[in-house]
């Protein structure tokens, strides 16, 4: 993926000044060389915070407390962009981000302001990245390890701060703790191209289907199992459908779908009555009928009566509360005439007797007001005689109709009580109806459980699509790209470690992304990153591993990896210890070089400029360094900045002060 820096920026707190801009160059390797404390291993965490960063691990005190704003200009596919992040004062990170877009950014503000979020600028490099949105597991809201790959996830292949660029026991950023260590193991066959977005997809559908298949191999299990019982128990209701007159006896055995068509049919009608023939009813049983029939009649019109009734008592009842309330207001409102009465026979004021028209015509005006409420208030609201009638003649039906049910009823228990027929009736008839309320929702239940032919047809199609599918992501196919891959990387490595400071530079290497390190073939036994000594092997097996990883990023078609990668002090290793100054003195600035040290550190460089080259323009490496251009000057694809020495730092002294 073309992603690389164009630019560092910094705004300062004092709007005096203008930003800070350190400036790289595309596909070349760039050195920022300088002393000690000027802030070179301040750029990593600089630019891991911008690029979303869940926590901020910029140094405090000089570079925080004069810093606003930390940036990147990043040069993609689509154009440059500019990521602004603020920084977090007391806070570990901030949310608040700063998003620019153009074809070239040349021009940078002079101050900027929050216009998007971390969130937002973690899914535009999920977006430039092309990483798949499905997880590692078939959970649709998996997280953490099975969680889906993110651009995050891609930072260990970027940057090799101090404490890991000779680390014998840490291969990756961050790869120190429990956490991306294993986020890591999860996502390298995805960055190496042996489980590739298509690949995900359908062993993501293959987890679906299997656990939808063993859902459905369990309902047909339990369906199988209720299938002979249930068989049995469909032949007893059949034959007690028999009984109760409610189905004809067949002419021949009944198989199963047979059988649940009969019953179906008996549960479909709406006439519950027995089917008896004619010589099996005698008067008694006609006449029973008839009288259920009739209490039936008389019971609904009854009803349809009383409710009635019962909405006239409620409207009566209704009216004499309205009337007992206008009494009550009449009574109220007889204010109006003692007004009236009192102003005249007194004078309208009580000290001196002066009549004062405008208080009489006040009055007078009151007293009209007065009176038609009284006049409104005092309208009779009687209901129609008509509706008295009514009431009555209702009552005399309810009454009758009362008479005519229990009269019905005695005739109807005499019948029964002389009738053993009648008796057995209306008990078969109350079996039947149960009978077929039960029969009603056991047919229900057998059609959730017990109709399996759907079932199975579903169960085949769904072992036919697991089939195919496994077919194509068997176990070994992945292992098998993921192995092509390893051996690739491999490749690249060996070709590499000839030309750097190890001691057995032809012994072939192995990454091991399991342990996510590397193991050294050797001639008796393989050894481990860990198991082997000396400072130049460690920091020679970390160069020839990652550029050995980017160069296989770059043969890919579509490698999510971003072309680039940062590495703080690669030549430490090589610095003797800082003697005491004596009193008085004081100590270098710089440490004094051997020349053997000269030529293993320019080995270095210059195995980084041929990695460069090669790639055309594709990666960009930059090295931050106490090394000058009198060790790495000269070497081809490897360009220097303006040296960060004699108070020139990433912090300008003047912001400072």
């Amino acid at each position: 993926m073309h992603f690389q820096l164009r630019e560092i920026i910094l705004w300062p707190r004092n709007a005096n000044f203008r930003p800070r801009r350190v400036l790289f160059e595309i596909g070349k390797v760039n050195v920022i060389s300088g002393a000690s404390r000027t802030g070179k291993s301040a750029v990593i965490p600089i630019v891991d915070y911008c690029l979303g960063s869940g926590s901020c691990s910029i140094p405090v005190n000089t570079i925080r407390k004069s810093c606003a704003w930390f940036g990147v200009i990043i040069s993609t596919e689509q154009g440059d962009k500019l990521i602004a992040r603020r920084e977090p004062g007391a806070q570990r990170s901030t949310d608040d981000c700063f998003l620019l877009e153009a074809a070239r950014i040349t021009e940078v503000p002079a101050a900027v302001s929050k216009n998007t979020t971390t969130d937002s600028i973690k899914r535009m490099f999920d977006e430039l990245a092309g990483l798949s949105k499905l997880s590692f597991s078939s959970d649709d809201d998996a997280s953490g390890f099975d969680g889906r790959p993110s651009f995050r996830d891609l930072a260990a292949f970027t940057f090799q701060p101090q404490n890991v660029v000779a680390n014998p026991d840490v291969l990756f950023f961050k790869t120190n703790t429990y956490e991306h260590r294993e986020k890591l193991r999860k996502i390298f066959p995805y960055v190496l191209g042996a489980i590739t977005p298509a690949l995900m997809a359908k062993q993501f559908e293959l987890n679906r289907l299997r656990v939808e298949l063993r859902r459905k191999e369990r309902e047909l299990k339990n369906a199988q199992e209720v299938s002979a019982a249930w068989l049995a128990e469909l032949r007893a209701r059949v034959s007690e459908a028999q009984e109760l007159g409610l189905v004809a006896r067949p002419d021949k055995t009944l198989d199963r779908e047979q059988m649940i068509g009969l019953l179906e049919e008996v549960v479909a009608r709406t006439d519950l009555r027995l089917e008896v023939s004619g010589a099996t009813i005698t008067e008694a049983v006609r006449e029973l009928r008839d009288l259920d029939k009739e209490e039936r009649e008389v019971s609904r019109e009854l009803t349809t009566l009383r409710y009635r009734l019962s909405e006239m008592d409620r409207m009566t009842s209704g009216n004499a509360q309205y009337e007992s309330a206008i009494a009550q207001q009449r009574g109220r409102l007889q204010l109006s005439k003692w007004l009236s009465d009192q102003a005249e026979s007194q004078a309208d004021c009580p000290m001196c007797g002066t009549v004062s028209e405008s208080a009489a015509e006040r009055l007078r005006v009151l007293g009209r007001r007065l009176k038609e409420v009284e006049n409104e208030s005092g309208v009779d609201k009687e209901i129609p005689a008509a509706f008295d009638r009514e009431m009555q003649r209702v009552r005399a039906d309810v009454s009758q109709g009362s008479e005519r049910l229990r009269a019905v009823q005695v005739r109807r228990r005499s019948l029964a009580a002389r009738s053993k027929e009648a008796r057995d009736l209306q008990f078969a008839t109350q079996r039947a109806e149960r009978f077929v309320g039960n029969l009603e929702s056991a047919l229900a239940l057998h059609r959730r459980i017990g109709g399996d032919s759907a079932l199975v047809d579903e169960v085949a199609r769904l072992r036919e699509r697991v089939a195919a599918l496994e077919s194509e992501l068997r176990e070994q196919d992945i292992e098998s790209r993921k192995r092509r891959a390893l051996t690739a990387v491999n490749a690249n490595a060996a070709r590499l470690l000839p030309s750097l400071d190890v001691e057995h530079p032809d012994h072939p290497i192995s990454l091991e992304i399991n342990d996510l390190t590397i193991k050294v073939v050797g001639g008796e036994r393989d050894d481990l990153l860990s198991e082997i000594g000396s400072g130049s092997n460690w920091l020679s097996y970390h160069l020839a591993a990652l550029l050995a990883l980017h160069q296989f990023f770059l043969s890919q078609q579509h490698s999510p990896i971003p072309a680039f990668m940062i590495l703080d002090q690669p030549s430490q290793l090589y610095f003797p210890k800082r003697l005491v100054a004596p009193r008085g003195e004081e100590a270098s600035p710089d440490p004094t070089w051997r020349d053997e040290d000269v030529d293993a550190v320019r080995k270095a460089f210059q195995v980084l400029g041929r990695v460069v080259l090669e790639a055309r323009g594709r990666l960009q490496l930059i090295v931050l360094d106490h090394a000058g251009t009198d060790v790495w000057g000269g070497v081809p694809g490897v360009v220097g900045l303006p040296e960060w020495r004699n108070g020139v730092k990433l912090v300008p002294l003047e912001w400072l002060e």
